[in-house]
């Protein structure tokens, strides 16, 4: 009876967590595509990245209302609803990467290599890279999609919320590739954190062309720190088949959705100027 009871508590806790992250995150992203739409358009391909990484993260939260009803009623989710909230949450965390990823390389071009890059960083450069992020990974859910329904069709009960029920329905080989896409992506960024600090307190030119270098390299530790507490472990943790509950490294997943907008913040000096002010700053 106690577990029971503690078990009850734990997932109206996790309901909880949900709830403030919806609240929380809802107006956040909301307002930041907003100004990014109407502030700054598509002129530079950081704001490109940006405009769909806050959509990714839109969608993400617009699909918390079902992890929310799940753990604060312990009522299982239909099938359509369970693969509609899985699938979307890997998307928001594969995508997330993907874009977090493409910024931290245009400020390593903008503050590194300015002449040589203005070539590739166009925003219809950038528009292909977010095409091929959305296709690639809309492509990847079709076996995803098809190992749900088979899983459910030899079961008669499921909990898509729970890390056995993740590994029983994805196959191994998906799993180790997410880990490698996620180690390389933290890679790369580390990797522009490392030039772009180096460069900026190294040659005193390019330093004095960069308006705010504290705000460049804030934006740096933003995505460490995002890829590092809410990227990895979830997959990490599957891998391990770990018999501890996924659900607190899912809540950490999905704060990266709050997370986001203190980057787009700290990415334009002028953020809440027009765009015409704006023009192609760093």
């Amino acid at each position: 009876m106690s577990t029971s009871n503690s078990t009850t508590e734990d997932e109206r806790v996790y309901a909880g967590i949900f709830g403030c992250i919806m609240v929380i995150g809802l107006p956040l992203n909301a307002v930041s595509l907003w100004i990014l739409l109407r502030r700054h358009s598509f002129k530079s391909p950081n704001a490109v990245f940006m405009v769909n990484l806050a959509l990714s993260d839109l969608i993400a939260i617009i699909s918390l209302p079902m992890r929310i009803y799940h753990h604060a009623t312990g009522t299982p989710l239909g099938i359509i609803t369970c693969l509609f909230s899985v699938i979307i949450f890997r998307n928001n965390l594969r995508s997330s990467a993907s874009f977090i990823t493409f910024i931290s390389v245009d400020r390593l071009l903008a503050v590194v290599y300015p002449l040589r890059s203005r070539h590739l960083r166009t925003p219809c450069n950038a528009w292909k890279g977010a095409a091929l992020v959305w296709g690639f990974f809309l492509v990847v859910n079709i076996p995803e999609a098809i190992g749900f329904l088979k899983h459910v069709q030899n079961h008669t009960e499921h909990n898509c919320f729970q890390s056995h029920y993740y590994r029983s329905v994805t196959r191994s080989a998906i799993i180790y590739l997410q880990i490698v896409f996620l180690v390389t992506t933290l890679a790369v960024n580390i990797v522009c954190t490392v030039m772009v600090s180096w460069t900026l307190y190294n040659h005193l030119s390019v330093s004095a062309k960069v308006r705010n270098k504290v705000n460049v390299m804030l934006i740096f530790a933003i995505n460490l720190v995002i890829f590092c507490t809410c990227f990895l472990p979830v997959p990490i943790h599957v891998l391990t088949k770990s018999n501890t509950s996924i659900t607190p490294l899912v809540c950490l997943t999905v704060l990266s959705c709050c997370l986001d907008p203190l980057m787009y913040y700290f990415s334009f000096d002028s953020f809440w100027k027009k765009k015409e002010d704006v023009g192609r700053k760093l």
